[in-house]
């Protein structure tokens, strides 16, 4: 697996190729944190069952420079909750890219807490990690006010939405990576998710000229009155 300066190595019969040229790109001086979180997932990451061993030769590609392509549509100084989190993906690869988000990581699985816990400790970052499903009051309450909600391959955007309706207060903006075939339905899906408030529904291509990590997010945006930018 990676080291912290990013060379390529082994763990067990997987490996992890060597930090692109694209990541050296998007991340700039924390590239050797996003290569320690490469390797974290390639080792504790597939032990623990977050990452399945065949997805470890495409970790920067496929997963971690996927996730940091959100990079392009969050606004400055956002405060952001990633739910769902799981391995930290979308949010930790783009809490790296972007030191300018407060960024909070949602997670109900205890066992995925605690791998996230540990991501956090060792890149010296100033998130938090909340145990809790993202539609709970008390998991709202510790949250608290949000300018961006976002998720990776959580669930459909109608029960995602509901799910996330307590934290996307009037003017916060749910982002939402998708693959090709839910990019396609989102035109049918949009009288049903302007039926529970939400406006500004689209999609848009992120990362192009990177290939395999360039994906398609979702973005809307909850209807009302919008609150002032987050100050930085």
């Amino acid at each position: 697996m990676t080291g912290p300066d990013g060379a390529a190595g082994d763990f067990g019969d997987r490996s992890v190729s060597e930090v692109p040229e694209a990541a050296r790109r998007m991340f700039g001086a924390a590239t050797p944190a996003a290569a320690r979180y490469v390797a974290k997932l390639a080792g504790d990451g597939v032990t623990r069952g977050l990452i399945g061993p065949r997805e470890v030769p495409r970790l920067w590609e496929r997963h971690v420079l996927n996730s940091a392509v959100l990079a392009e549509v969050v606004p400055e100084g956002a405060r952001v909750v990633d739910v769902g989190s799981g391995a930290g993906l979308p949010g930790v690869p783009l809490g790296l890219a972007r030191p300018d988000l407060a960024l909070t990581l949602v997670e109900p699985m205890a066992r995925r807490v605690e791998f996230l816990q540990e991501v956090v400790a060792d890149l010296g970052v100033p998130w938090r990690v909340i145990r809790g499903r993202a539609e709970e009051r008390a998991v709202v309450r510790a949250v608290g006010p949000v300018d961006v909600v976002t998720a990776r391959a959580v669930a459909p955007l109608p029960r995602l939405v509901g799910w996330c309706r307590g934290l996307l207060r009037p003017g916060a903006q749910l982002i939402a990576l998708v693959g090709s075939r839910a990019a396609e339905e989102v035109p049918s899906l949009v009288p049903e998710l302007e039926a529970v408030g939400m406006r500004e529904i689209h999609t848009r291509a992120v990362g192009v000229g990177l290939g395999e990590a360039a994906t398609t997010v979702v973005l809307m945006t909850r209807g009302g009155a919008a609150r002032p930018p987050a100050q930085t």
